[in-house]
């Protein structure tokens, strides 16, 4: 068990308060993977070594590190890969660490009864398709023959998912934290990464409020990619459930940029492909990757009046919020 998933139970979570917490894991291991807006991969195979302590045992050396420093209780799930660690973490609570043993067999039997929407990657659209055909437990579809799997949902997708499904984690702990900011709302020039969070008071079903957070956040983003002259080429969305799990969905962009309508859409049509119906939602994350100096970065030149207004609108708005501050453009102003 070499890779730990942990969530910090923050109050209110929010990006400002996950590089405090991420450094705590760096005492540990430099291989982090931030989860914003309070989640983080870590892996722990030279710390073993050097510690002479086993993942478990660190797991509970941070829990109450970050309990006396920060206040803040975590749950963690370990596993030999990321993928089984992100899993076991759904079974896991404070104070107690879920752990996937390393064997074939014991994996096997962990996932068997699991249902097929745990699996990273597998949406509902994608589970829903393999329900209706019966394949509806990790074990059914670990037991199916590949060529049905392919012929369901494609030739690679039905060849990962049954990798997955017999617990075949081919993932890996990608170290991102440095890029993360440092306070909420502002940017690093150096990052790589941009991430906006929308937690909601109580579990919201309504899509239309699911949509204005969306709104909300790429907003954001797209303030803060232009407040340090980069664009992204990524854009990841990601929904948080009542039931803590979640569901991460990720899309390149046609081009760089770092235009809000345009994140917004791309955003918007995330959100749509999960095809959520009356989900109980608890917050909704965006994160922009690839990023890159704007002027480094091709554009399609547009000669659409509509768009042109728009981004210069965006230009005024983002020397307001320079002078007065992030709330001086209220969000949804500045929608194509």
């Amino acid at each position: 068990m070499t890779i730990l998933c942990v969530r910090f139970q923050q109050s209110r979570p929010h990006e400002g308060a996950l590089p405090g917490l991420l450094a705590l894991l760096e005492e540990f291991t430099p291989v982090v993977e931030a989860l914003p807006p309070d989640g983080a991969l870590a892996d722990l195979r030279g710390a073993e070594r050097y510690f002479g302590r086993d993942a478990v045992e660190l797991a509970s050396v941070i829990r109450v590190r970050a309990l006396a420093l920060h206040g803040v209780d975590c749950v963690i799930g370990a596993g030999p890969g990321p993928m089984l660690a992100r899993i076991a973490l759904r079974d896991a609570r404070p104070g107690v660490t879920r752990v996937v043993p390393g064997e074939p067999d014991a994996v096997a039997e962990f996932l068997a009864c699991r249902p097929v929407s745990v699996l990273p990657g597998v949406g509902a659209a994608t589970a829903r398709t393999l329900c209706e055909y019966g394949l509806d437990t990790l074990g059914l579809v670990a037991a199916a023959p590949l060529s049905t799997l392919q012929r369901l949902i494609g030739a690679r997708a039905g060849r990962e998912l049954r990798e997955k499904a017999a617990g075949i984690d081919r993932g890996r702990v990608v170290p991102n934290a440095d890029s993360l900011p440092r306070a909420f709302g502002r940017a690093r020039a150096g990052a790589s990464l941009l991430a906006a969070e929308r937690p909601f008071g109580l579990d919201e079903l309504d899509p239309d409020r699911h949509r204005r957070a969306l709104l909300s956040a790429a907003e954001e983003i797209g303030a803060r990619l232009r407040a340090v002259a980069k664009v992204c080429r990524t854009l990841t969305l990601t929904v948080r459930y009542a039931d803590r799990s979640s569901t991460t969905r990720g899309r390149t962009l046609r081009e760089p940029t770092a235009h809000s309508a345009a994140l917004t859409r791309t955003a918007y049509d995330l959100y749509g492909a999960l095809g959520l119906q009356r989900a109980r939602v608890r917050a909704l994350a965006l994160r922009a990757e690839g990023l890159v100096p704007a002027d480094q970065a091709s554009h399609q030149l547009t000669f659409d009046p509509v768009d042109e207004k728009v981004r210069r609108i965006e230009e005024v708005a983002d020397r307001a919020r320079a002078k007065f501050g992030p709330r001086a453009v209220m969000p949804g102003t500045l929608a194509a």
